[in-house]
């Protein structure tokens, strides 16, 4: 780098010879100085030229950004989303409550023998029906015919005593006491026939109600001890209960009910693709479960055709009451957000109006609505997952496929 150096004298100006003598020397170190300076000078200016030159983009950039007119994209104009539609209804609609229920025996015996004995006969099958008072056991009665038979020989000789007595105390010929004592053991032989015939009919044993017969248990030529093992069980299959829990909040609806008459119920069984089986609400209990906040009830019904089977599982609806004028729409058009239920309302044939409302039941496959719509609204139930608020629609005809992008 070549370093241009000012050097003077007192009288104006250094030679040549003196700066040299003077840099030889080492003297000249101010001229060094000087120049490290003007070098240092330079640097700084161009740093700062550079700077003010970046801040200057920068400010129009920025400027730029700020100023420039927005640029805005065209969107294409979206098509009519396709959709089925229904018209909101008011009609009668009943108050129900559906549950899951058990059937249950309104009677189940468990018949044991009241003697001890050796079985002779067995006069039912596994699983038959029975009547009330039909044999179903016979027991070895011989011993206990021949102590009747003993016990009647004994009455008899005591009725003749108490004959013979009777005129014979009238005369004075047999003292009052000795007529009193045979009345006495003609009673007490009487006592002991009615006894031992009691015993007897214990021999025999008889369905105590109509019903069916489970697994006969003993066979015969077995013995058994009274009171020790079942003979068989039997269950009563008709008449028969269904038992099911509801929610506590149910309980003024069901005994309000129940005060203006039978509480209809009805009950359909899994795998049975009947109609519903029609019953009433026999009874509520008369405590609520501390533990789930239910209570208990049975409904009865006739059961004639036995399509109701003890311990299986049914599906229960309590019809409380009819509400005469239910607004209603297909269960389908009714979708679930984060808040609240909505619909899409048609307005005008063409476009959807997402609305809240308030579902007060589902029976059916119908949603009872209880605000949020009006009787006649049109409401969307199907391709409504591909609408928004003011989406534009095309309504398809009864008889158009359904929307597979919904």
């Amino acid at each position: 780098m070549c370093i241009r150096i000012l050097a003077y004298d007192r009288l104006g100006q250094y030679s040549a010879g003196s700066m040299l003598n003077y840099w030889r020397q080492g003297r000249f170190s101010g001229l060094r100085r000087m120049a490290v300076i003007e070098k240092a000078g330079r640097r700084g200016r161009l740093i700062v030229w550079l700077g003010v030159s970046a801040a200057i983009a920068l400010v129009a950039v920025v400027s730029y950004a700020l100023l420039a007119p927005a640029r805005v994209a065209i969107a294409p104009a979206q098509p009519p989303v396709p959709i089925a539609v229904a018209t909101v209804t008011q009609r009668p609609m009943p108050v129900r409550v559906d549950t899951i229920g058990t059937v249950q025996t309104i009677a189940n015996v468990v018949v044991k023998s009241r003697v001890d004995g050796y079985i002779t006969d067995v006069l039912i099958k596994d699983g038959q029906f029975v009547k009330a008072g039909e044999v179903m056991f016979k027991l070895d009665d011989r011993a206990a015919r021949a102590q009747l038979e003993q016990m009647k020989a004994q009455l008899e000789n005591a009725k003749h005593d108490v004959a013979r007595y009777r005129p014979l105390v009238a005369q004075a010929f047999v003292s009052r006491q000795v007529y009193d004592t045979a009345v006495a053991n003609e009673q007490a032989l009487q006592a002991q026939v009615d006894d031992l015939q009691a015993q007897l009919s214990y021999y025999t044993i008889v369905a105590p109600i109509d019903g069916r017969a489970g697994t006969i248990n003993i066979k015969a030529g077995n013995s058994i001890k009274a009171n020790d093992l079942p003979f068989v069980t039997i269950n009563q299959i008709s008449p028969i209960y269904v038992g099911f829990t509801l929610p506590q909040s149910e309980l003024p609806g069901l005994r309000d009910a129940m005060a203006k008459g039978p509480v209809a119920v009805e009950v359909e069984p899994g795998g049975d693709s009947g109609t519903p089986i029609a019953g009433t609400l026999a009874f509520f209990d008369n405590t609520v479960d501390v533990n789930s906040g239910t209570i208990a009830a049975k409904a009865i019904f006739d059961n004639t055709q036995q399509r109701l089977w003890p311990g299986q599982f049914v599906n229960v609806s309590v019809t409380e009451r009819v509400d005469p004028n239910a607004l209603t729409v297909p269960a389908s058009a009714v979708l679930v957000g984060q808040n609240t239920s909505y619909v899409y309302v048609i307005k005008d044939g063409e476009t959807a109006q997402m609305q809240p409302v308030t579902v007060a039941r589902t029976i059916d496959g119908a949603s009872v609505i209880s605000a949020g719509l009006t009787a006649g609204d049109k409401v969307a139930t199907d391709g409504q997952l591909r609408l928004t608020n003011g989406s534009k629609v095309e309504i398809r005809g009864s008889g158009a496929k359904p929307d597979n992008q919904s």
